[in-house]
């Protein structure tokens, strides 16, 4: 059976957005029973040259939805800078899963040796969107989500291997 880039992009991305939304699900609890204040956490970093959770939660949406877009558009540029709040960034991640609905196998599988240029200030790096997704987009959406995981790990909030899978998908 062959694979298709819908099938390494689409799932993969519902998967870990959904975990991603119970593990801040599981911060909101934690910040609660710790009388610690969401905006801590919001801006809770890794490390003193990490960028902070706003950011690795903004940049999950980015490389999910973002790069489907951008794929469907030819181009791709760093994200945004979105000013949200703890509840803002998990709406973030419930309407990046919600847009996911829209990029049916068809859609998708047809970008298979599409130009997508990422562009950064004045440098431009060129792939193929099969490239663009396994080489570049989902890296990064990977790191940003297990990053995101870590920093609320590291606050002390119970998470475990399993938040961070989520709903594996077995044979059924």
């Amino acid at each position: 059976m062959a694979i298709s880039l819908y099938d390494v992009t689409v799932p993969s991305y519902e998967q870990v957005i959904t975990a991603m939304e119970g593990v801040l699900a599981k911060g909101v609890t934690f910040a609660s029973e710790q009388s610690v204040a969401l905006p801590d956490l919001v801006g809770a970093r890794l490390h003193d040259d990490m960028l902070p959770l706003h950011f690795q939660v903004v940049s999950i949406a980015h490389h999910s939805l973002g790069a489907l877009r951008g794929a469907s558009e030819g181009g791709f540029t760093p994200p945004p800078s979105l000013d949200l709040d703890y509840e803002g960034l998990q709406g973030l991640l419930a309407d990046a899963r919600a847009g996911l609905a829209a990029f049916t196998p068809d859609v998708v599988n047809a970008f298979a040796g599409k130009e997508v240029i990422f562009k950064i200030g004045d440098a431009s790096m060129p792939f193929v969107a099969e490239d663009f997704f396994l080489s570049f987009s989902l890296p990064n959406f990977y790191f940003h989500a297990t990053t995101a995981y870590d920093i609320l790990r590291a606050r002390g909030v119970a998470l475990g291997k399993r938040d961070f899978l989520g709903g594996i998908r077995l044979k059924g």
